[in-house]
């Protein structure tokens, strides 16, 4: 018998979920039970197994759309670009591509991962605080739309390297230690992103001195996830110290919707605050760059887990087959999620969600409300569109998840899952006192 202390009041009834957290136009019914992008589920794990990252693709494109429809609404001369290091996957951008996206990659791996998406280079901008000398000539050579200056030595590689006038941003640092998680607050004074305010002019005249660069404008990012737009505000007005420009990137950082006690600004007030900003500080007739990641793909897609053991005693551990090789956020950054186990009709228990590695750090939830769970059952956690395929790794030997796009109630495999043929292809084996090459 379950030790009675891993039940909360069993006279209690479960919560039903919070389907607002899931993509648009997910459905739990009688018939079909959960639905993603009118997919059911449970036929989703049948047919690829789990792990799995589910993605709904109207969702994904209508979320893009907002972000275009918010910004271009108050200031035309805008550009919204997806950073990609938030979901690098080659089908993900394609269809943000599609739906007028440009893009900032942070590493020539990524710019590539675009490249073989279609996109046009020049809609790209590469980021980086530690560029490497292949990098920035295959930014030059391919024709990138900008490259965002964030150092000195980025400065002299340029100088070496352009055959021609290359386009560029300044990365500031303005000074603001935004209100999140240490490891994503990126625009205090201690960050290794970027210049501080006041060393700026230095980099500003040296930068216009050279004939290989364009300075076009400024570039900032506070951080991710966060939730006070004054902190926006104050990151633009101090750009506004710096002079007049052409163009100003202002990141991204618009916090995501995880679980059901967050309350994050919308997308509208998100832009209205930006440009009603600019348009006081830097004027109305620059260019306007932002750049959201987790706020526009988060919230566009689900993980499904399969239910493995679930142990009772001082607390109830619910391991499923998936954890920290496919979502470091709860290792990283202390994120919570919300899981749901589907078509769960027992009485609630409080449970610890977990995964399957060797880490007692490889949670997936902390104390959530799950239905009684039993080995074979199906979990889903929504809103793991960002950085779970990013930070997918292969911890104890387990294979990265497949992701499935889903729309309009059909599915198509966009990333397939890993194999042991792919874990051991890069081994170099001896064989009979040999080298395998």
């Amino acid at each position: 018998m379950p030790d009675s202390t891993a039940i909360d009041t069993p006279q209690q009834s479960l919560t039903p979920p919070d389907l607002s957290l899931f993509p648009d136009g997910t459905r739990n019914d009688a018939g079909k039970g959960f639905t993603v992008g009118g997919c059911s589920l449970r036929q989703l794990a049948s047919q690829h197994g789990t792990p799995a990252l589910i993605v709904d693709e109207a969702a994904l494109r209508a979320r893009a759309a907002e972000f275009v429809r918010a910004l271009r609404g108050r200031h035309p001369r805008s550009d919204v670009h997806f950073a990609c290091k938030a979901f690098p996957s080659a089908s993900i951008i394609g269809l943000l591509g599609d739906e007028g996206l440009s893009f900032d990659v942070a590493s020539g791996n990524e710019l590539a991962i675009a490249r073989a998406a279609g996109v046009d280079p020049g809609r790209v901008l590469l980021h980086g605080n530690a560029k490497s000398d292949d990098e920035i000539r295959d930014a030059i050579e391919c024709g990138v739309g900008y490259i965002v200056v964030d150092n000195l030595d980025d400065i002299d590689r340029i100088c070496r390297l352009a055959s021609r006038t290359q386009p560029v941003l300044l990365r500031i640092t303005p000074g603001i230690r935004a209100h999140t998680h240490d490891a994503i607050a990126t625009g205090h004074t201690g960050s290794k992103f970027g210049v501080p305010v006041d060393q700026a002019p230095l980099l500003i005249e040296r930068i216009r001195r050279e004939p290989s660069m364009r300075l076009d404008g400024l570039h900032m990012h506070i951080g991710s996830q966060i939730f006070d737009l004054r902190q926006f505000r104050e990151a633009i007005a101090a750009l506004a110290t710096l002079g007049r420009f052409e163009v100003y990137d202002v990141g991204g950082g618009l916090a995501a919707r995880y679980t059901s006690a967050d309350s994050p600004v919308s997308i509208d007030d998100y832009a209205r605050t930006l440009v009603e900003t600019v348009h006081e500080h830097l004027g109305d007739d620059v260019r306007l760059l932002v750049e959201p990641g987790r706020s526009l793909v988060a919230p566009t897609a689900v993980s499904l887990y399969t239910v493995v053991t679930v142990k009772h005693g001082a607390k109830t551990h619910v391991a499923v087959d998936g954890g920290m090789s496919d979502n470091l956020e709860v290792s990283l950054y202390g994120q919570r999620f919300q899981p749901w186990l589907l078509d769960g009709n027992g009485p609630p228990q409080i449970c610890d969600l977990v995964g399957r590695h060797c880490e007692s750090g490889d949670v997936l939830a902390y104390d959530v409300e799950l239905a009684s769970p039993r080995v074979g059952d199906l979990v889903v956690v929504p809103v793991t569109g960002a950085y779970t395929y990013t930070m997918a790794n292969n911890y104890n030997a387990a294979f990265r998840p497949p992701v499935v796009l889903c729309s309009n109630g059909y599915s198509r495999l966009a990333v397939r899952r890993e194999t042991l043929e792919d874990l051991l292809r890069r081994e170099v084996l001896l064989t009979n006192g040999t080298v395998d090459r």
